[in-house]
């Protein structure tokens, strides 16, 4: 394995300009040490002429466990055929340009660590453990008519309670989890309970939040309606996920808590396409259509009230395939330079990693390297894998 790369004749967007900058970009143990300037000796060059060298990608709603659209399925399953599931879905993740993905209902401190020895191809893996749902909420797989437990929890798990709550948080952090994810609203794909309603009550969010807070962490909350958004943030949470239902009012509000917006775009444009094929149930194909036009104009409503919009893609099962489709769509609403901003600076200050997400000195050498210039042509950024490089702190994927 090299220990220094350097790429030349490349144009650089460094995750953050409006415009493109020339290179060279010099990495020694897996950090940028230049950017610009002559060219420096290193034990590997690569020739990007014509190419334009991007920060790794990020996408902060990635779900490695999120193997079957069926979540009752998908908890049936022996973790250890999960997390080998996992395994595959990450290392399509990274091919595709993503160096770093935040997964908000899943992973655990077995598949970190193997991702941290180099035991399989990953991107930076930051999880926050199965999210957490009230009885009933979105995340209990439950039908209405079923007599199952509901007890497993490799993605969700069912916790009422103020002190329930305090102790599987104290336990994820102890695990080494990156934050905390809550189910805050309905959702799509769960059977028994209505997309708009706010879950969980605010002393249950609050406990949930502090105790995050105080671990220098955050919270991440499943939550589509103003509603649900302003009881989330209201009471300490950092993160909306979704935000479908958005309007000018709760946007306003979303800003002035420094909140930010993680849309999901992808999700609702490959379920309705796909849906009905891949046996979803009628009523979640309903609900995904009360949601899918709608989060365009979410990330609109966040943009003009000053609200940070990352990016992120909620796919479940084989729609893994369509991520680098979320791109594509998040640019059609906001142009190739705020898009990618979302995906690579933004995403990482939601993170709180400010050394990702740039070109940059000090920065993690995690680079995607695509052909031609994507801010005048974007379609480059879904290309497909011949038509870009990976590099993963320093090393060329």
């Amino acid at each position: 394995m090299s220990d220094t790369l350097s790429i030349v004749n490349a144009a650089v967007f460094d995750g953050v300009s409006d415009e493109l900058v020339e290179g060279p970009v010099h990495i020694a143990d897996g950090r940028i040490t230049a950017v610009g300037g002559a060219p420096q000796p290193a034990d590997r060059v690569l020739d990007a002429r014509g190419r334009t060298v991007l920060p790794g990608l990020i996408d902060a709603h990635c779900h490695a466990y999120g193997i079957d659209l069926d979540l009752l399925a998908l908890e049936s399953r022996p973790l250890s055929y999960v997390a080998l599931a996992a395994a595959r879905r990450l290392a399509a993740a990274l091919a595709r340009g993503f160096t770093t993905v935040r997964d908000p209902s899943g992973g655990d401190a077995g598949l970190a660590r193997a991702i941290a020895e180099g035991l399989l191809p990953s991107p930076r893996y930051l999880w926050t453990g199965p999210a957490l749902s009230q009885t009933g909420g979105h995340g209990d797989v439950r039908a209405a008519d079923s007599e199952v437990c509901g007890c497993s929890s490799h993605s969700v798990e069912v916790v009422d309670g103020v002190d329930p709550l305090r102790r599987a948080v104290r336990d994820r952090f102890r695990r080494g989890a990156h934050a905390i994810k809550i189910m805050a609203s309905g959702g799509v794909v769960s059977l028994t309970d209505p997309i708009r309603i706010p879950q969980y009550s605010a002393e249950e969010v609050r406990a949930v939040t502090d105790e995050a807070n105080r671990r220098g962490s955050y919270v991440a909350a499943h939550a589509y309606s103003p509603e649900a958004i302003r009881h989330a943030i209201g009471n300490g949470v950092r993160s909306i996920e979704h935000g479908n239902l958005l309007d000018a009012g709760t946007a306003a509000a979303m800003a002035a808590a420094g909140a930010f917006l993680v849309p999901t775009l992808a999700a609702y444009d490959a379920m309705d396409r796909r849906g009905a094929e891949l046996g979803m149930a009628p009523v979640s194909q309903q609900k995904n259509r009360e949601v899918l036009d709608a989060g365009r104009r979410a990330v609109e409503l966040a943009r003009a009230a000053g609200v940070r919009v990352g990016f992120g893609t909620d796919l479940m099962g084989v729609l893994e395939d369509e991520q680098l489709t979320g791109l594509r769509l998040q640019v059609e609403v906001d142009g190739p330079v705020t898009a990618l901003r979302s995906a690579t600076s933004v995403n990482a200050d939601l993170l709180g990693r400010p050394d990702l997400g740039r070109v940059r000195e000090g920065c993690a050498g995690d680079l995607l390297i695509v052909d031609g210039d994507p801010l005048r042509d974007p379609s480059v950024l879904w290309a497909g894998p011949d038509r870009r490089t990976v590099v993963q702190g320093g090393v060329v994927r």
